[in-house]
């Protein structure tokens, strides 16, 4: 089983990206993304799977979409802040409904780094 996470890289504040998440070997029920800043813990972003939800800080600027023929996550960013410089990491689960901790993931991408610049 893999997630192949990608899409990262450097955008001026105000700007857009799009993340994406590939998994291979297996389909899940959730699936989602956190990001994790230098000095900081890492933190929910978004997921979908039962249901789809948001953190508050990027709730109206991100959206979190998926392709289940190719078994992808996506995450699009706009409106991008500088304080959303992170590295992003897909996450995925085989159950639905594993909401906002990182510990209800079993399987996890390697990280795509987003540079917000102000």
């Amino acid at each position: 089983v893999q997630l192949q996470a990608s899409g990262g890289g450097l955008v001026q504040a105000g700007g857009s990206l799009r993340l994406s998440c590939a998994a291979s070997g297996r389909t899940f029920s959730s699936m989602g993304w956190f990001r994790q800043a230098p000095g900081k813990e890492r933190e929910f972003v978004a997921v979908s799977g039962g249901n789809t939800y948001y953190s508050d800080s990027v709730k109206g600027r991100f959206t979190i979409s998926r392709d289940n023929a190719k078994n992808t996550v996506y995450l699009q960013m706009t409106s991008l802040k500088p304080e959303d410089t992170a590295v992003y990491y897909c996450a995925a689960d085989r159950r639905y409904y594993s909401g906002i901790y990182y510990a209800n993931y079993d399987y996890w991408g390697q990280g795509t780094l987003v540079t917000v610049s102000s």
